[in-house]
Order: C-alpha cells, then sequence, then structure tokens
C-alpha cells in the first residue's frame, strides 16, 4: 500500500507543479476513495479571486460534488503541503479520514506562505486579536439556533 500513497502524493506534487505553470499557487491535493482518485484541486486564489480556493478546499468541493455527500469519510487526502489553518478545518469538517503531505509549513513559510500569524491570533483572547470582533444582537441570532434545535426534518452534519 505504501507505493500507492506514493503514486498519489506524486499526482498531488504534479499538480502544484503544473499550477505554478499556470499562474496559480504552488499547492494541488488529491482526493482517493476505495484506491481510486475521485477529485483533485490546485490553489485558485489568484486566477479566481477566491482566498478560500486552496488546493484541499478545491479538491474537497469537487469531491463533495462528485458523492453528491458532503460527508467524505472514507476518503484519504493527498496534498503537496501541510494544510494550513483553513483547510484543516475543511479536511475535518468534511470527515476526511487521513491526511498524506508532502511539504511542511515550514517550507510553505520559507517561499511567502506563512500561516504562523494565524495559529498566533487563535491562541489570543478575542479582543486582543488583530481583526476586531464585535458581538451584537446575541438574543436575535439565538433565533436560528432554536428553531434549528427544535426543527425535526433537520439533517444533522
Amino acid at each position: 500500500m505504501e507505493e500507492k500513497h506514493e503514486d498519489f502524493m506524486r499526482e498531488a506534487i504534479g499538480l502544484s507543479v503544473e499550477n505554478v505553470m499556470n499562474q496559480g499557487g504552488p499547492f494541488g491535493a488529491v482526493i482517493v476513495k476505495d484506491g481510486k482518485v475521485i477529485a483533485t484541486g490546485v490553489n485558485r486564489v489568484t486566477g479566481n479571486n477566491d482566498p478560500t480556493a486552496h488546493a484541499e478546499v478545491m479538491a474537497i468541493r469537487a469531491a463533495a460534488q462528485k458523492l453528491n455527500d458532503y460527508n467524505l469519510s472514507g476518503c484519504t487526502i493527498y496534498t503537496s503541503c501541510e494544510p494550513c489553518p483553513m483547510c484543516l478545518s475543511a479536511i475535518y469538517w468534511a470527515r476526511i479520514d487521513e491526511i498524506y503531505f508532502g511539504n511542511t509549513k515550514l517550507d510553505a513559510k520559507n517561499i511567502g506562505f506563512d500561516d504562523s500569524f494565524i495559529y498566533d491570533e487563535i491562541e489570543k483572547p478575542i479582543e486582543e486579536r488583530k481583526v476586531k470582533a464585535h458581538q451584537i444582537l446575541h438574543n436575535e441570532a439565538l433565533e436560528g439556533f432554536k428553531k434549528w434545535k427544535n426543527f425535526e426534518g433537520k439533517v444533522e452534519y
């Protein structure tokens, strides 16, 4: 099985290299289920003018569409670089079983993709974060949560 992991990783790496030539970031991802590639993604942040268009997120979106399911249990993601905080969260929300990565977050930092400030910000109390956050209309906002809690037709995720 180790050989298969390396094949899938090489595909993710190949996507990352190819994407640089297509004016994208040097990141590629492959999602596999039952030993078969079901989706791929590359970084299209600047190409799509979408700050969330990281390779892993793009692959997750494609896999969810292909499987017609938001729950990607049973899937493995191969990504050319250790996922950033956003991508790691998306991987968890998608319920992907395993992550294999090539480059580390330090490797990414060394070429200008530094996510350490996000990790630092998460650890700070809300009032000390760089992006100011203000809670307002809490009681009104709770209305949606109350409706969800009591809605019998909800799809839990």
